[in-house]
């Protein structure tokens, strides 16, 4: 029985991990064979890397240069996990996030260059494209495969659960809204979320994701509203590309049961990264072993 516990208690940290990760966007590229990933300090490390400077927080690009800085076109995306001995436990979130709680359970960012050539509209189409998450894949450490991480999605007419809707169009993410979906996670079960989308223009897509009900796991509360947020950054660059960067975290106040297991909240970014972008999701290698 304690072997079957402790077997349980690991999977179930894994699944939770990023269980709000919140969602991404529809693949609308091809993959490219060069693309892979620069893991930073103190994240786990897979692959070739690049030795990136410490820097003193996160920072989203919001009228500064974002921390990390941008690779260039074609380089490894930077996933950065940030630790709590680092920033401290009462961190806080740079203004613009609009998080007014400080501190946090577990934080990683993301900052990349990748092509595409449509306009704003596009994005916006495939962000607001709810049921096609359902089916996402990442490599899980505990099981050491590829498993779904996404089970299924779909929007919501209001923050009630069970008033599903069809997929958002672009014309309804307009700056200002505020949508609704759920999703399954693999382990952590349905939950309801809310989108805000900050800005949509030519140029600039921004948008926030925080979860509005609570989140359990066999009735044991995990996360309550508001304690898993994300947000993103799509910024056109030129004609041929655009940078994104996100910045996602957990709050100081969530379960422990979450904390300590770095290489699956890494993979789990990744894997939105990998889904936006369009490398497959099962490419090799994942992450993090």
């Amino acid at each position: 029985m304690r072997t079957k516990t402790k077997h349980e208690l690991r999977r179930f940290r894994d699944a939770l991990r990023f269980s709000a990760l919140l969602w991404l966007l529809p693949a609308v590229y091809p993959a490219r064979p060069a693309d892979r990933f620069l893991l930073s300090p103190p994240a786990l490390q897979a692959g070739p890397l690049i030795e990136v400077e410490a820097q003193p927080g996160p920072q989203p690009p919001c009228d500064k240069e974002p921390i990390p800085a941008y690779p260039a076109l074609g380089e490894l995306a930077i996933v950065k996990s940030w630790s709590r001995s680092d920033l401290g436990r009462d961190w806080k979130p740079p203004a613009c996030t609009g998080w007014a709680e400080g501190g946090f359970t577990t934080l990683v960012t993301i900052a990349a260059r990748f092509p595409h050539s449509s306009e704003a509209e596009g994005l916006l189409r495939h962000i607001g494209a709810i049921s096609e998450l359902a089916g996402m894949r990442y490599w899980s450490t505990t099981h050491q495969q590829w498993r779904t991480l996404i089970g299924s999605a779909y929007a919501l007419t209001d923050s009630q659960p069970g008033q599903r809707r069809e997929d958002f169009t672009s014309h309804e993410m307009k700056e200002g809204k505020v949508l609704y979906f759920e999703q399954v996670d693999n382990l952590s079960g349905k939950a309801i979320y809310r989108m805000h989308i900050v800005e949509a223009s030519a140029s600039r897509v921004v948008f926030d994701v925080e979860n509005v009900s609570t989140m359990r796991y066999y009735f044991i509360p995990i996360f309550h509203p508001g304690e898993l947020q994300s947000m993103y950054f799509l910024d056109r660059e030129s004609d041929k590309v655009w940078r994104f960067y996100s910045i996602v975290r957990t709050g100081k106040n969530a379960n422990g049961l979450i904390a300590g297991n770095e290489s699956s909240s890494v993979n789990r970014a990744v894997a939105f990264y990998r889904y936006l972008v369009g490398i497959p999701a099962a490419q090799e290698p994942p992450g993090a072993r």
